[in-house]
C-alpha cells in the first residue's frame, strides 16, 4: 500500500517512515509484476475474456493500494477491453467507490452519467437499483436530502449493494435523510412503519429513538437524540460537511412543528417541552424567526411566542390578480401592434 502510504504522509495522517515506504513499494511492484506477465501472456495465448478478468484484477489490485490515478487509468482500460455490458457497469461502480474513497465530486459526477447511459442500453434491475443507491448517497455528500432521501427510499427494499456499505447503515442514512425532507405521512408510511426499517433499526444506535421522538412529538426526547444524531454526522465520511446545516434544519422542522398547533404559546411552556432553559430557547427562536425561517413573533414582556401563519389563499389571490394584469397589459399591446 505504499500509495496510500504517500498519501496519508500528504495529509498529515501519518509520519514520513522511507524504510515502510521502500518496503511497500517492493511488495506493490512484485505483485504488479506478475500481473503484467499474466496480462502479456493472457494477450498473445488466451482470449478477450482472460485478458479482460486480469485487467480488472490488476485495476483493482491498484485501488486496494490506493493508488488513485493508477486504478482510473486501469479500470479505463478494462472498461474500454471489456465485451459485456453487465461487465462494463460493474467496473464503473467499483471507479464510483475510488471517488467515494477520494471524494471526488467531478468524478464520481461524470461515472455516474455514464452509468445512466450504460443502464439504459440494457442495464438489469439489480445493477439499476445498484446506481439508485450510489447516486442517493452521492447527493446527500452534496447536501441535496430531498433527492438523495427519494432514491434511497425507494431501494430500501431491493438493496444489494454492500460493497459499498452494510444494510443497517444504508437504513440509518434513509431515515435520517427522510426526517428532514418528508411529510409527516409520507414519514410514517415510508420510514415508521416500513418492514425493512423495522427489521433492522433497533441495531442502528440513537436512529429508533430520533425518529420515533421526531413523530411522536417528544420534544425533550427529540432534543437529546439529535444531539447524538449531530456526533454521528460529525463523523460521518458523506455527510460531517452537513451536520450543522442538517441540526438547524431539524430545529426549525420541530418548531415549526409545535408552533402549528398553536395561535400563541408561552415560552416557559415551549423550553418545558424540549427540555432547555427559556434563555436558551428564545435565543434560538429569535435567530430563525430574524431570518424568516419561522412564522411566529416573540412578546418579550408577556413572554409569549405568537404565530403568524401566512394566509395562503390571500396570497394565491394576490397573485393571480397581478399575474392577470400582466396578462391583460400583454393583450392591450398585442392588439394594439395588430391593428396598425
Amino acid at each position: 500500500m505504499a500509495p496510500f502510504f504517500e498519501y496519508l504522509v500528504q495529509q498529515g495522517v501519518v509520519q514520513k517512515d522511507d524504510a515502510l515506504l521502500k518496503q511497500l513499494q517492493q511488495q506493490n511492484d512484485e505483485e504488479l509484476k506478475k500481473l503484467d506477465e499474466k496480462l502479456k501472456d493472457a494477450q498473445e495465448n488466451l482470449g478477450e475474456t482472460e485478458v479482460s478478468d486480469i485487467l480488472m484484477a490488476k485495476a483493482t489490485y491498484l485501488a486496494k493500494i490506493g493508488s488513485k490515478d493508477g486504478a482510473i487509468q486501469a479500470l479505463n482500460t478494462a472498461i474500454e477491453k471489456t465485451g459485456p455490458l453487465g461487465h462494463r457497469i460493474d467496473l464503473h461502480f467499483t471507479l464510483l467507490r475510488v471517488g467515494f474513497f477520494y471524494d471526488d465530486a467531478h468524478l464520481l459526477t461524470a461515472t455516474i452519467e455514464r452509468v445512466k447511459k450504460l443502464i439504459d442500453e440494457g442495464g438489469d434491475w439489480d445493477r439499476r437499483n445498484r446506481l439508485k443507491v450510489y447516486q442517493g448517497i452521492f447527493l446527500l455528500s452534496k447536501r441535496d436530502f430531498k433527492t438523495g432521501a427519494h432514491l434511497l427510499l425507494d431501494t430500501l427494499g431491493t438493496f444489494t449493494s454492500t460493497e459499498l456499505m452494510e444494510y443497517r447503515d444504508f437504513v440509518r442514512y434513509a431515515a435520517i435523510a427522510a426526517a428532514i425532507t418528508l411529510e409527516r405521512p409520507d414519514f410514517k408510511a415510508k420510514v415508521l412503519n416500513s418492514p425493512e426499517v423495522l427489521e433492522v433499526i433497533h441495531e442502528i444506535p440513537h436512529v429508533q429513538e430520533y425518529i420515533s421522538s421526531f413523530y411522536n412529538c417528544s420534544y425533550a426526547t427529540f432534543f437529546k437524540s439529535l444531539a447524538e444524531i449531530e456526533q454521528i454526522l460529525k463523523h460521518d465520511r458523506f455527510l460531517h460537511l452537513h451536520y450543522r446545516f442538517y441540526v438547524r434544519e431539524m430545529r426549525i422542522r420541530v418548531y415549526a412543528q409545535l408552533l402549528e398547533s398553536y395561535r400563541s404559546l408561552t415560552i416557559e411552556s415551549m423550553a418545558n417541552s424540549f427540555g432547555v432553559t427559556e434563555d436558551w430557547i428564545d435565543s434560538d427562536l429569535c435567530q430563525f424567526i430574524a431570518a424568516g425561517r419561522l412564522n411566529a413573533v416573540i412578546d418579550k414582556v408577556n413572554g409569549i411566542v405568537e404565530t403568524n401563519r401566512p394566509d395562503f389563499k390571500n396570497a394565491q389571490y394576490q397573485a393571480t390578480i397581478k399575474q392577470g394584469d400582466l396578462l391583460l397589459t400583454r393583450i392591450q399591446k398585442l392588439s394594439r401592434v395588430i391593428n396598425v
